[in-house]
C-alpha cells in the first residue's frame, strides 16, 4: 500500500522556519510509529514569483491536486506591496484554493488551560474555550463577478459581488453539520438576513439541510451579533458555519481568544477523490510575520497543529493527532513559551527549534 503523500508549500516569512519544526514531527512519526509520508516541495507566493514571475507556478498548481494533503506555511511581506494585484503573493493562495475548490475552511479556536491568562478576556471567559468555525472558502464576495474599480461620472467605483448559489452553501452546511455530529450537536449559522439576500438564502439552506441532522441543535444569529457574542460569552458556541467574508473576520476575533495567534492552525477541505479522501489544505493562521523572520523568535505550534489536523482529517489518524496535540498540551503545561507567549513575569523564550526540541521530547515520553 502507497505511503500518503504530502506537498509543503513553505512559502514567505516565518513560513521556512516553523516547516522545518514540522517536518522534524513527519521525520518523528515515521521512525517512532511506522508511520511514513512521501513528501515533496515546492515554492507559493513570494518565493514562487522571485522564480518564476507567478505566485503559483502550473506545475506546482498541478503537483497540489495529485497529493493527499498540501501543507502550507505562509505567504506574503513587504518586498511584494507593490506589486501588480495579479501576481501578489496572496493570488497564490487564493488560486489553490479555488482550483482544489476547497469549499470549506476550518478554524479552531482551543484556549490551551496553560494559556488562559494570554486572552484578552477574564480567565473563565476563555478557559476551556474549544469551538470551530466553519467558513465557506471559494464563493462570496471574494469571488463573485462583476468586481472591479471603474468610473462612473468621472468617480472612481469599486465593485465586488456577494454571490452565493443554494448547491454551494449546501455542501459548507453539509461540512459543517457533519462536525457538529463529532462534537456537541449544535451548530449556530450567521449571515445578514436581515439586510443582505444572500443572507435570506443562506438561512434557508441551511435549515433544509437541517432536516438530515436532527439530532443537531441549530441556531440562526445576524454576524455582527456574532461577533459582538464571540467576546461576551464565547463558550455558548460549539460550531460555527458561516460565509467567506463574515467567516474570514469572525474566525480572527475568535483566534485572540486564544492569546495568540502562533497558536493557531486551520485546515480547508473539498470534495472527496478517487482514494475517498477530501481534497485539503493546511496551514497556520498567523500570516509571515515578517518583522520576526530569519531571528528564531517564531511560535511553530500552528503549523505542528496544522499537520495534527491533517493526521486527523486525510490520513485517517486521530489517534496520532491526540498524542501530537496533547504533547503539545504538556509543554506548555510544564512552561515552554516562545517569545509570543511570554507573560509579565519574564524569562527566557524558547528558539523555534527550541520549542520543536521540546515538542520532539514529549513525544518520546508518551511512547
Amino acid at each position: 500500500m502507497a505511503n500518503p503523500s504530502l506537498l509543503i508549500l513553505p512559502g514567505d516569512g516565518i513560513g521556512p522556519e516553523v516547516m522545518t519544526e514540522v517536518k522534524r514531527i513527519i521525520d518523528w512519526f515515521g521512525a517512532k510509529r511506522d508511520l511514513t509520508f512521501d513528501v515533496s516541495e515546492d515554492l507559493v507566493g513570494g518565493a514562487a514569483y522571485d522564480k518564476h514571475g507567478v505566485p503559483l507556478s502550473d506545475e506546482t498548481m498541478a503537483k497540489a491536486q495529485e497529493v493527499d494533503a498540501v501543507l502550507l506555511g505562509a505567504v506574503g511581506g513587504p518586498a511584494y506591496d507593490n506589486l501588480d494585484f495579479s501576481v501578489k503573493p496572496e493570488r497564490g493562495l487564493l488560486r489553490l484554493r479555488k482550483e482544489m475548490d476547497l469549499f470549506a475552511n476550518l478554524r479552531p479556536a482551543q484556549c490551551f488551560d496553560a494559556l488562559a491568562d494570554f486572552s484578552s478576556l477574564k480567565k473563565d471567559i476563555v478557559a476551556g474555550l474549544d469551538i470551530m468555525i466553519v467558513r465557506e472558502l471559494t464563493s462570496g464576495v471574494y469571488f463573485g463577478e462583476p468586481r472591479g474599480i471603474h468610473t462612473e461620472d468621472n468617480m472612481r467605483v469599486g465593485v465586488n459581488t456577494q454571490r452565493y448559489t443554494e448547491a454551494e452553501i449546501e455542501r459548507g452546511a453539509r461540512a459543517a453539520f457533519e462536525l457538529a455530529m463529532k462534537r456537541d450537536k449544535k451548530l449556530c449559522s450567521m449571515e445578514k438576513a436581515n439586510v443582505m439576500e444572500s443572507g435570506i438564502l443562506w438561512r434557508d439552506v441551511v435549515t433544509e439541510v437541517h432536516a438530515d441532522y436532527p439530532e443537531v441543535a441549530l441556531s440562526h444569529m445576524y454576524a455582527d451579533n456574532g461577533a459582538m457574542q464571540l467576546v461576551r460569552a464565547p463558550k455558548q458556541f460549539d460550531v460555527i458555519y458561516t460565509d467567506n467574508l463574515f467567516g474570514d473576520i469572525l474566525s480572527d476575533c475568535a483566534a485572540m481568544l486564544t492569546g495568540s495567534l502562533g497558536m493557531l492552525p486551520s485546515a480547508s477541505l473539498g470534495l472527496p477523490m478517487a482514494n475517498g479522501r477530501p481534497k485539503a489544505m493546511y496551514e497556520p493562521v498567523h500570516g509571515s510575520a515578517p518583522d520576526i523572520t530569519g531571528q528564531g523568535k517564531a511560535n511553530p505550534i500552528a503549523c505542528i497543529l496544522s499537520f495534527a489536523m491533517a493526521l486527523r482529517y486525510s490520513f485517517d489518524q486521530g489517534a496520532e493527532a491526540d498524542r501530537l496535540e496533547a504533547a503539545i498540551e504538556k509543554v506548555l503545561a510544564d512552561g515552554a513559551r516562545t517569545a509570543d507567549l511570554m507573560g509579565p513575569e519574564g524569562g527566557t523564550p524558547l528558539s523555534t527549534t527550541q520549542m520543536g526540541d521540546v515538542i520532539l521530547g514529549a513525544l518520546d515520553a508518551s511512547l
